[in-house]
């Protein structure tokens, strides 16, 4: 019996033929889950599995890991991070499922949710929802390509309607899928609406391996509740690992939500960005970070519009400091005007 959400959460769970020894993950974030906000997360602990920003299938075999900024990783995190790839051709994505399992690295996800316009236009991400034959033969691709774990990340589809899902959650299966991580809403919906947990339910009870759920976890209560109202396996944290970046170690009640730990982070993420980053792409990077991470703050508006003005990262370490001196109110909950 489950007496906590902690107790639950550091239960290990074997997926494909390796384990992880909790069930929280980072889920996967473009332009969000680069390196240095990874070695930010690793500092605080507490996740069971790092996803890396989703890169093209078709630049993986060619990239350099010293020179690109998205196929980039630290020793360390080797045996905990999964690379994300998309794609439209089985071919392909198995030739970058053959590289990123020659890096070391736990395992690969495909991508079958981005629903951003650029994406779908390329036939890529919650595009292929739309033909399952292809996104089932994508999965296949990548599973008999390589023996380390083959994950699969995807949403409702592209009608309010969960049977498609459970469909192809049991089609991922049989084609080979170690685990899945299903987000529920329709590809259309960019968070305009709450999601339907229980499509979460209906998946897990389709197949029988680890299902990760995802979206709209903010606290402890919503992950409990997600947990015992759907029986999934695990929770896949995304936007509210931005913003408070130790969620995962406060999840698993050895750390508490301070002031001083928002300060810390923000500093923090500052110093990692210039240290993997050029000048343009880390300021680029903590302005993206900004968004989620003045939700905490009442008037988190005003320091959102600060960081965004400024010209460089000197200019918002200062601006940070200035506004942790004034005792910000911290809200208990993000501002979900600013996670729209």
């Amino acid at each position: 019996m489950i007496y906590s959400l902690a107790e639950y959460l550091r239960q290990p769970l074997k997926i494909g033929g390796k384990s992880i020894d909790t069930r929280l993950v980072l889920a996967p974030m473009s332009f969000l889950g680069h390196i240095a906000f990874r070695e930010l997360v690793s500092r605080y602990g507490g996740y069971g599995l790092l996803f890396s920003e989703m890169c093209s299938a078709k630049a993986i075999p060619h990239e350099n890991l010293f020179v690109s900024p998205y196929f980039r990783w630290r020793d360390e995190e080797r045996s905990r991070l999964i690379c994300q790839i998309f794609g439209a051709e089985p071919r392909i994505m198995a030739e970058a499922a053959r590289r990123i399992e020659n890096e070391g690295l736990f395992g690969i996800d495909i991508n079958l949710g981005c629903s951003n316009t650029a994406i779908c236009r390329r036939n890529c991400g919650a595009a292929l929802l739309k033909n399952p034959d292809l996104a089932t033969a994508i999965v296949a691709a990548v599973r008999a390509a390589v023996s380390c774990p083959v994950t699969v990340k995807y949403r409702t589809g592209w009608k309010d309607d969960p049977h498609p899902a459970v469909n192809l959650a049991i089609r991922f299966e049989e084609a080979g899928a170690d685990a899945l991580t299903f987000h529920p809403r329709v590809a259309p919906d960019r968070r305009s609406r709450p999601p339907k947990s229980a499509y979460i339910g209906l998946v897990k009870q389709a197949v029988s391996i680890p299902v990760f759920g995802n979206g709209d976890i903010f606290d402890r209560n919503d992950g409990m509740k997600m947990i015992t109202e759907t029986g999934c396996d695990g929770i896949a944290l995304g936007r509210m690992a931005i913003a408070r970046p130790w969620i995962f170690a406060e999840f698993l009640d050895t750390l508490q939500t301070s002031r001083e730990l928002f300060r810390e982070a923000a500093i923090q993420l500052i110093q990692l960005l210039e240290f993997h980053f050029d000048p343009i792409r880390a300021i680029k990077r903590f302005k993206r970070f900004s968004f989620y991470f003045c939700a905490n703050f009442r008037f988190g508006h005003a320091l959102y519009t600060r960081i965004v003005n400024a010209v460089d990262l000197s200019e918002i370490e200062t601006i940070i400091e200035w506004f942790f001196e004034q005792s910000p109110d911290i809200q208990s909950r993000p501002n979900m005007n600013f996670f729209k």
